[in-house]
Parts: C-alpha cells; structure tokens; sequence
C-alpha cells in the first residue's frame, strides 16, 4: 500500500500578496524623495517590490550618509502610518483557515524587515496561520535569490517538490522557480498577468479564494 502524500507546503509573499500595502508602501516613498531628484517614480517603486529597501533606495542615494538618512525617513513614516494605510485582500484570512483544516503548514518570504513583516502579520491576523516567516533580518541573501525561499521549505522539514510559493511579483517568481517549488501568481497585487508571464510561474490565480482548489489539483498532479 502506498503511503498516503503530506499536505503541500504552502509560502506566501506578504506586501501584494498577504496584505494590500501598496498605498502604505508609495506613500513611505512619496514622503522619503519629497523634494530630491533624482526619485524613484511610482511605476519604478513598484517594480522593485519583493526586493530589500536598502536596494530600493541606493540607486538614488548620493552618499552612506545620504542611505541612512533615506532608510531612517522611511521607516520612520511606516512605523507611523503602518494600520492606517493598510488595507485587506478580500478572503484572505477566510482562506488561510480553509488551509489549516487539512494541515498545509504555511509560512511567509518577504524582503521586508522583521519587525514590520511581524506587525503585517498581526494587523491582519496572519501570524497564527505561520509555521515560519523569513524576513529580511533572517537571512543574508533575498528575492529574487532563491535561499530564503529554500530556507523556509527547510525549516518546515520539507522538500522544494512538496512546496508551492504563491506571490505577486516577478523576483517572486524567480526566487520560487530557481528554488524548484511551484509558483503561483497571485493576479490579485499590483502585477498584471502580462507583467508575470515572462518569469513563467507554474500557475496562476486571480483570487487567493481559489488557492486550496488548486492545492488539490497540484496535489492530484503530482501523486504517484
């Protein structure tokens, strides 16, 4: 008799995926570049999403000085307006409870420090759903390099073909394809089908709401 298969792992990107945080994130810009030039334009601020912020910020810095006081500027404004410019994907936590039922543990990967990645986390009542989150403090490399994607499917105790990255941006994408799981573009975020489809996710999705279908046709997929 063939044993029966785990529940897939399943990994989250937070900010376009797990939480809309995209207005949060642009006014932390606007308020960091007011009155510099050159500054990043919004569409520029975007594209960098799922990447650090230190590498955000350093194509426009002009000195170590001139980065600290960047980096200070914005987080100070989002440790201030992080609740209040925070919105909800709608079936988010509704979904990540349908998830638990059957046992897929679940983690988080994002570039995001990890005090802020944790208060996302919390704000939108996430962290009880997280068998492990991976922020930028947990590791030396980030997206797009796969290692922090491969050190949360390590830390769960499982295998990249036993675990699936759901996530809204394309260094998403390529962190969870180099790293050998399946990728799933959340259609949901700030990126287009037409944005995504050159970095190849496996899948996508327009809703999380369809995430456990798809969990199962995955699983159906890859049985035996």
């Amino acid at each position: 008799m063939t044993a029966a298969k785990r529940p897939l792992a399943v990994l989250f990107d937070l900010d376009g995926t797990l939480v809309d945080s995209i207005a949060l994130l642009l006014a932390c810009m606007n308020h960091t570049f007011e009155g510099r030039a050159p500054r990043p334009t919004e569409d520029e601020w975007i594209a960098g999403l799922g990447t650090p912020l230190p590498e955000q910020i350093a194509p426009f810095m002009t000195s170590e000085d001139d980065r600290k006081q960047l980096l200070a500027r914005y987080r100070d404004f989002q440790q201030e307006h992080h609740d209040s410019l925070m919105a909800s994907y709608p079936g988010v936590t509704e979904t990540l409870a349908i998830l638990k039922e059957p046992g897929h543990p679940m983690g988080v990967v994002t570039s995001k420090g990890n005090a802020m990645m944790d208060r996302g986390l919390r704000w939108m009542g996430a962290d009880k759903y997280m068998r492990v989150a991976i922020g930028f403090d947990s590791c030396h490399l980030h997206k797009p390099d796969p290692f922090p994607v491969l050190l949360a499917v390590g830390k769960l105790d499982y295998t990249p073909a036993e675990s699936v990255f759901v996530g809204d941006s394309p260094h998403d994408i390529i962190a969870g394809n180099a790293a050998g799981v399946t990728t799933v573009g959340a259609l949901w975020g700030p990126f287009t089908r037409e944005r995504l489809e050159p970095y190849k996710p496996t899948h996508f999705l327009e809703s999380i709401t369809g995430l456990p279908a798809l969990l199962d046709r995955i699983a159906r997929t890859t049985a035996g």
